[in-house]
């Protein structure tokens, strides 16, 4: 158990130790002396990658049990290089470069030579972005609970919502926190604000549609080649890509978060880094055990922890919201599910016993 454990981590000790090198050499080379005060804020960084994202990990697991081995592997492997270089470094440089109407290749120079414009610039693209990664996760979690809830933890709460059978809610509750949201921000942002999580609302319905028409198609495919699509495995571009936007709508929290504990963003990308190759390592580890299945209730607290973070990303374009508290709940949310379920498999097992 322990080596198999170590296998699924190992990779991502490698890229500690190299990123703490990394780190260490950079800070001295930009102020000589600051190295290990540097190593202590990259690993305070990667901390808060592994908090806010510990859900992301199970969620991450839920999909992947669903795609083909294939697609599994990509994801764990393209899909970290676009987790690590593409969100965590990259996706803010975009973000500035459409707000200052600046190139790519100066903005890229102004995050390393002018680190206060470019978080300025960060700054005032805060609201819209995390409005759109609200209302995407806000969607992912009302989905779960609405229709997709298999093993309900707290079931006063959760099988009420099965019940309920009213035609487009998730959508009807999301759009009504973007207005609520869209009437509290200030003047300026109204409209930005607004039609991003519009964005973020139909980027989940057009990519979530995509998904289940290539289910539908792969299990076709299967019952014409073996006559049952019992084993048929859901895969494909699309499917990368939806689990690419929910790691994306993860990381928006962390990486506009970071900015607050240091403005130099290779050391940013790098205790995110380390961090994000950690949250991978934890999704393989769910996916190779069977977690999710051997603890039914952790798919909810999950879930729980999503909408968490969502309304909490909509709280945030007005009102700046600690990374501690935001890591918490979810932490609180998917380690009270852990405990239940391990409760409930305690309670079945004695109930076989018995028998």
């Amino acid at each position: 158990m322990l080596n198999s454990t170590f296998k699924h981590f190992k990779e991502s000790i490698f890229v500690t130790i190299f990123g703490f090198i990394a780190a260490f050499f950079w800070a001295e080379h930009i102020l000589p002396g600051s190295g290990l005060k540097i190593l202590f804020v990259t690993f305070f960084l990667a901390i808060l990658e592994v908090t806010l994202s510990f859900d992301n990990a199970v969620v991450n697991a839920l999909i992947l049990e669903k795609m083909s081995p294939k697609w599994q592997h990509r994801f764990l492997t393209w899909g970290i290089l676009i987790a690590v270089f593409g969100m965590r470094f990259l996706f803010p440089v975009l973000i500035v470069s459409i707000f200052s109407k600046l190139s790519l290749i100066k903005t890229i120079h102004l995050a390393f030579e002018d680190v206060a414009q470019y978080t300025h610039y960060l700054h005032i693209a805060h609201a819209p972005l995390v409005s759109f990664g609200g209302a995407f996760l806000m969607m992912v979690g009302l989905e779960f609970f609405f229709n997709e809830n298999k093993n309900p933890w707290i079931k006063i709460i959760e099988e009420k919502l099965l019940n309920l059978k009213v035609k487009y809610i998730d959508i009807i509750i999301t759009i009504i926190c973007i207005f609520l949201t869209q009437f509290i921000v200030a003047d300026e942002i109204k409209l930005s604000v607004a039609v991003s999580g519009i964005i973020g609302i139909v980027t989940y319905l057009i990519v979530k549609a995509l998904c289940l028409l290539l289910e539908k198609s792969q299990e076709k495919r299967m019952q014409a080649l073996s006559g049952t699509a019992k084993n048929a495995a859901t895969g494909g571009f699309m499917m990368f890509l939806y689990l690419e936007l929910i790691d994306a709508s993860f990381s928006l929290d962390g990486v506009l978060g970071s900015f607050a504990i240091s403005k130099d963003i290779v050391i940013i990308t790098i205790g995110l880094a380390i961090g994000a190759m950690f949250v991978r390592s934890l999704t393989l580890l769910l996916v190779e055990h069977k977690t999710l299945k051997t603890y039914v209730y952790l798919s909810s607290g999950a879930h729980y922890a999503i909408l968490t973070l969502a309304v909490i990303m909509f709280i945030s374009t007005f009102y700046e919201m600690p990374e501690i508290v935001t890591g918490s709940l979810g932490l609180i949310f998917v380690g009270s599910s852990f405990i239940s379920s391990l409760i409930e498999n305690k309670k079945n097992s004695h109930e076989y016993h018995l028998e």
